[in-house]
Order: structure tokens, then C-alpha cells, then sequence
């Protein structure tokens, strides 16, 4: 009783303090603690010395450090905002995206201790891993407030949707036009799905589709908060997103017409929900005939549940319900589309993740699940550059600093597919002459040339002198302060050759 009374009593005082003083320049704490935590990130020994080779001993243990950091459920953590400032003239001294901070008043004791502007003191509600998989509640507790500010829940909904820079400039890269066709394969929770409908003015087709029922809810219930109503979303996984035919003879031959956008039957297609019915499909309706309902219904039997799905539900029950239980409602499943009828199609594919941050331990990830994943690229890969009409754009991304999934995907692509080529994607530097013809600044560093031999004698190959600058890399280390994310963007030239 007599601890709980001192906690009581610390408490009050925090909070008295905090309303006497509601400035930047509050009396804190001598301890540094309050505002930095340096953890370690810990990597599979085999994995580090794959990314020393990659990157290099030093700029490795940069990209380590900026990684890291680690949130558990009761933590006491530091908040810390970046603002932006208007000017007199009323415009805004400072653009401000991810990477830009703002820290405070020069007469605040710990301007340079910290990053931001310090806004108070919480206790974390969820771990790091339940504030990412619960569709909503409360991440931090806020104790010790700095200025009474009211919530933003629900503020402006439908208006402002936070998302990553390179999230954004992965959009603009796929440069959308109004009219076109568009294809975002693995679009949830769709923050780029709405950048390119944004990107177009609503005008054209924006197709998102993702393999997880939940998953696509959140897309259209972000579309419907947006007014995007060129946005249809739908179930399906990646790799099976080309549509496919039943029977050699009943394969169709088809040709893209570029200027009405469409795509015209000029031989019978056998129905694919009622065979032996033939169906004519012109234009956006290509799709129809690739729908199917899917029944979840599953026989009744007797099934073994292992020790591994026992854990998972205790990390369900602990971190919350999570994105993959289907929570209801409504979602259309599809059969996929037929080759060469997207405009341009955005693989923003699953990946090791290992770009994200904060980050605490990359052991779990060794040289074999990393190879997996590049595996697993390639195949959602060889489905996307079918889908693509010669004289499109397709574009690949991932949030990974692995090379195996972002180099190696560039050059599996290039020596697979002759018909595709590495575009620009932008130039390093903002001028008069680029904003009048709306041309897009580059803002990501190079790719990673030469290649890595691993210990079984595979060797894998990543960019070749001068394709570096044709892609972006987003480096956690740089002065940009980002995640670590990865852009390619590929032209498709005829397929015939």
C-alpha cells in the first residue's frame, strides 16, 4: 500500500507539473534515458556477414542501428512530434515528410538529445506487434502531457491518410494517367491504391487486390472514406493472378487496343463459371468472366491442431484479434485477368520486411528464408509482366534492405524477359523546367551493383554498371531518415520478339 501510495503520489506530481508548465520548456528529467533506448539489433551470424558484403562493414552497422528500437505492452516512452511552421507569407517554412524533424525550442535543456518535438509522456497499451496487428484501439496511454491537445481520432476522415515518403514516390513512379487501367496486385491496406487513384483524378479503373478477406475490406472501406469510386477491390491471391482457361482449344486470341482501351475476343471464349456457353467480352467488363463465389464452408472432420497454431493464438489473444481472422461482411473474389489488359500494373510484393523500423531482432530471418522470399517474388513477379500490354509499365517495390529480393528480383527480370527494360523514374535534383512539364524529383539513392557467392557455391547476381541509377533504394541510415525500401520500374516493349 505504502508503494502504491508513493506511485500515487509521483503521478500527481508529474501531472501538476505538467499543468503549471503547459510549454516545451517543462522541467524533465536529468536522466537521458527518458528520450533515447540503444538496443542491439541481433542478426543470424551467416545473414550479417551477407549484408557486410552487400553494404560493408560500416554502412551495415549504420543501417543496424537506424533499425532499431523495440516497444513492449507498460513501456514508459517519450512522444515525439515533427511540426511544421507557416511563414509570414503565408506559406510553410519547411516541407515536411517522414525524415524531416523539427526539435523544438534552442532554450529547451534537451534540444539535441532528442529527434522532434518532445509532446509528453505515456504507457504503451500493446506491444510494438499488437499496434500492428489491431485494427484499432489505444496504443499509448498519455500520462504526462506537454500541451492539452485533443484527439485527431476520426479528424478529417476521408482527408488525411499516413503513409511512408517512399510509399508515396512509389506512386508517382508508376506515374498513373487519367483513363487507364491500373493494377495494384498486393494492395492492402491501400495507401498506394489511393495515391494512384488520386494520382489519376478518379478517372480510369484502379483494380486492388490482395489474397486476405479482411485485408480487402480495409481497402474498400479506405476508398469509400477517400470518395474514390474508381477503385474496386477484390480477393485473390498474386499468384494465381493470371486468369486461367480450360483447354487448349478454347484459348483466345486477343489483341489490346490502345485507344479506346480495351480488349477484344476475336475467336470464342468458353465461358469460365458455365462451360459450354460462350461469352463475348469487350472492354473493362474483361473481367466479369473471371469471377468466381467462393464458398468458405469447410466438411466436417476431425483436425489436428499442432503446437504452432496453439502459439498463434496466443499471440492472438495477447496482441489482439489481428488482420487475418475474417471479421465479416462482403468481399468479391476473382479468378484473375487476362494477360496484356492493365495499363500498368504495381507489384508491391511481400517480402522480409526488413526495412521496417523499429526493429529489435533480425534473427529469425537466415540465409535460406531469405532466399525463400526472392523464390516466392519471382513467381508473383512472372504473373505480374503477363498482365502487362506491351508498351505499359510495371512496377516492383518491396520494405526490405535485402539485395536478394531487390537487386536480384531487377536482374532475374531483365535476363528472363528481353522485352522489358529498366525506366527512369526521375531526376536528382527539383527545377523550374521539371515542374512545368510535371516531371518527378528522384529522391532514393542507388541500387547495389556486383553480386554475392554464398557457401554452397550459388551465386547471386544483382545490378550491372549503370542500371544503379535507374532504380531507388531508400537507405534507413541516410540522412532521409526513412524506412528501407526498394523501387524498380520496368518499361514492357513487344512481347513478340
Amino acid at each position: 500500500m505504502k508503494k502504491k501510495g508513493r506511485d500515487l503520489l509521483t503521478a500527481f506530481r508529474k501531472t501538476f507539473l505538467t499543468l503549471q508548465n503547459p510549454t516545451p520548456q517543462i522541467k524533465m528529467d536529468a536522466s537521458s534515458e527518458r528520450y533515447s533506448y540503444n538496443p542491439v539489433l541481433r542478426w543470424n551470424p551467416q545473414v550479417e556477414d551477407y549484408f557486410i558484403k552487400a553494404y560493408g562493414s560500416l554502412h551495415f552497422a549504420q543501417i543496424s542501428e537506424a533499425l532499431t528500437s523495440h516497444v513492449e505492452e507498460g513501456d514508459l516512452v517519450a512522444v515525439s512530434v515533427a511540426v511544421e511552421q507557416p511563414i509570414s507569407d503565408g506559406g510553410w517554412g519547411l516541407g515536411i515528410t517522414r525524415g524531416t524533424v523539427l526539435q523544438g525550442l534552442q532554450t529547451d535543456p534537451y534540444y539535441f538529445e532528442r529527434n522532434g518535438l518532445f509532446i509528453g509522456q505515456g504507457t504503451t497499451m500493446l506491444s510494438r506487434a499488437g499496434i500492428f496487428r489491431a485494427s484499432q484501439g489505444i496504443a499509448v496511454d498519455m500520462k504526462n502531457r506537454v500541451f492539452n491537445l485533443p484527439s485527431f481520432h476520426d479528424v478529417l476522415e476521408g482527408e488525411i491518410f499516413l503513409q511512408n515518403l517512399p510509399s508515396i514516390v512509389t506512386a508517382h513512379a508508376l506515374d498513373p494517367q487519367k483513363g487507364e487501367r491500373v493494377l495494384d496486385m498486393c494492395a492492402a491496406p491501400g495507401g498506394k491504391t489511393t495515391a494512384i487513384a488520386m494520382l489519376m483524378k478518379g478517372e480510369g479503373e484502379v483494380i486492388a487486390a490482395d489474397r486476405s478477406h479482411n485485408k480487402v475490406m480495409d481497402i474498400q472501406k479506405l476508398a469509400a472514406e477517400m470518395g474514390l469510386t474508381c477503385i474496386t477491390a477484390y480477393k485473390l491471391d498474386a499468384l494465381k493472378a493470371v486468369c486461367k482457361r480450360n483447354g487448349s482449344s478454347d484459348m483466345t486470341t486477343l489483341c489490346y487496343n490502345k485507344d479506346n482501351n480495351d480488349v477484344i475476343q476475336r475467336s470464342e471464349l468458353r465461358s469460365l463459371e458455365n462451360g459450354g456457353s460462350s461469352t463475348t467480352i469487350v472492354g473493362s467488363n474483361v473481367d466479369t468472366a473471371c469471377k468466381e463465389n467462393v464458398s468458405n464452408e469447410k466438411p466436417n472432420e476431425r483436425t489436428y491442431v499442432s503446437k504452432a497454431d496453439i502459439r498463434k493464438n496466443m499471440r492472438r489473444m495477447r496482441n489482439g484479434p489481428g488482420r487475418n481472422q475474417s471479421l465479416g461482411g462482403r468481399v468479391e473474389n476473382s479468378k484473375g485477368f487476362l494477360p496484356n489488359s492493365f495499363d500498368r500494373v504495381l507489384l508491391d510484393a511481400p517480402c522480409s520486411a526488413l526495412g521496417l523500423r523499429p526493429r529489435l531482432f533480425g534473427g529469425e530471418e537466415t540465409i535460406e528464408t531469405l532466399r525463400n522470399h526472392g523464390k516466392y517474388q519471382r513467381r508473383m513477379f512472372d504473373q505480374a509482366v503477363q498482365l502487362v500490354h506491351p508498351g505499359g509499365v510495371l512496377v516492383y517495390s518491396t520494405c526490405t534492405i535485402n539485395p536478394g529480393e531487390n537487386e536480384a528480383l531487377v536482374r532475374y527480370a531483365l535476363d528472363t524477359y528481353k522485352f522489358l527494360s529498366l525506366a527512369p523514374q526521375g531526376y536528382p535534383c527539383i527545377t523550374t523546367i521539371m515542374l512545368l512539364k510535371n516531371l518527378h524529383p528522384r529522391i532514393g539513392g542507388p541500387g547495389l551493383v556486383g553480386s554475392c557467392e554464398f557457401p554452397d557455391g550459388y551465386i547471386e547476381e544483382w545490378l550491372r554498371p549503370g542500371e544503379e541509377e535507374l532504380v531507388q533504394r531508400f537507405d534507413p541510415s541516410s540522412p532521409l531518415d526513412t524506412i528501407g525500401f526498394f523501387i524498380a520500374k520496368f518499361v514492357v516493349g513487344s512481347k513478340d520478339t
